[in-house]
């Protein structure tokens, strides 16, 4: 199968006046065409630092970014100039927000914003052309052709949405990320909207990461999974066999912390105690030591590796293999 994103010791690092803040450490994974990947974890582990680290969208004034992100087989996103960056940006890869009112200007119709978008890439595009192109996408994501001619606070929250989404497909890129994309929303249209991406990524043959704190999103939505904590990759694989069996502690917290999914039982709810770590020093041992039930001297003193288990399984603990 192709690969789509290959992501090796990938580190992000924001720069303040006083300190340093490590928000990715050494992240790596690889997505192939096809697959949708879900990035949890609570807030603040990273997840979104990781996408826009790939995406390269912080302000590199105050970001560090070393490592590589592959896309494509063969461009390093990473060392990529902003200007080839550019081109890349909604023809090849494109981007959800969690809010769309945020990401759409409300003070024009969404036809103009399409048609700026799509200019970008195709300056000679007419409007018949652009019009025609982005109603089959509205259409697609159960939208009417009317949305096409309103302004963005004439929608819904639910119709806002769909319509960033239909915006993301509008040259076919080969990789989209969704921000947090359903977060916002209530848990019927939510599900009807993920319900519509899988439906997408069918007919279309996308290739989505899903950033999301919600496990049943990914549950629901996605065919590989990375947990992430503290700005590191504690365990990554196929969402049956993680959902199944989970390695890391952590992945177990998470799980444990969620109703059962389809209705069965997996014993009481349980939170995870403590909090995140301080990302502005360096972390000796297990990122995830202080708030573990398992850890022993060995977790505090020394980095677990990224061990690979059997179906393409990763996972960062020193006793995975016995759990």
């Amino acid at each position: 199968m192709k690969e789509i994103l290959r992501v090796e010791d990938l580190n992000v690092t924001y720069q303040t006046k006083s300190k340093s803040i490590y928000a990715v450490r050494n992240a790596a994974f690889t997505i192939n065409q096809g697959d949708s990947m879900g990035v949890v974890g609570e807030s603040g582990s990273g997840k979104s630092t990781l996408a826009m680290a790939v995406l390269r969208l912080h302000d590199e004034k105050y970001t560090e970014i070393t490592g590589r992100a592959v896309f494509d087989e063969d461009r390093d996103l990473i060392s990529m100039s902003q200007t080839d960056m550019d081109e890349l940006r909604w023809k090849e890869i494109s981007v959800v927000f969690q809010r769309a009112m945020n990401s759409l200007s409300p003070v024009h119709r969404i036809r103009q914003q399409v048609e700026d978008i799509y200019r970008i890439h195709e300056p000679k595009a007419s409007r018949e052309e652009i019009r025609e192109r982005m109603i089959s996408l509205l259409k697609l994501v159960n939208l009417p052709e009317r949305v096409y001619d309103l302004y963005p606070h004439e929608m819904s929250g639910g119709m806002l949405q769909r319509t960033a989404i239909a915006i993301s497909l509008l040259h076919n890129p080969k990789l989209i990320v969704f921000d947090e994309a359903t977060t916002a929303l209530d848990v019927v249209t939510q599900g009807q909207i993920l319900k519509e991406i899988v439906e997408m990524e069918k007919t279309l043959n996308m290739t989505r990461i899903m950033i999301t704190h919600d496990m049943s999103v990914v549950a629901e939505s996605c065919n590989k999974i990375a947990v992430m904590y503290a700005g590191e990759l504690l365990e990554t694989g196929m969402v049956k066999d993680i959902f199944k069996k989970p390695c890391h502690p952590y992945t177990q917290g998470l799980i444990k912390s969620f109703p059962a999914l389809k209705g069965g039982h997996h014993g009481k709810l349980t939170s995870i105690p403590g909090n995140l770590p301080d990302l502005s020093v360096s972390c000796k041992g297990c990122i995830f030591a202080d708030r573990c039930d398992r850890a022993e001297k060995k977790c505090f003193e020394e980095k677990p590796s990224y061990k690979a288990m059997q179906n393409g399984r990763n996972v960062a603990c020193h006793f995975a293999e016995e759990m």
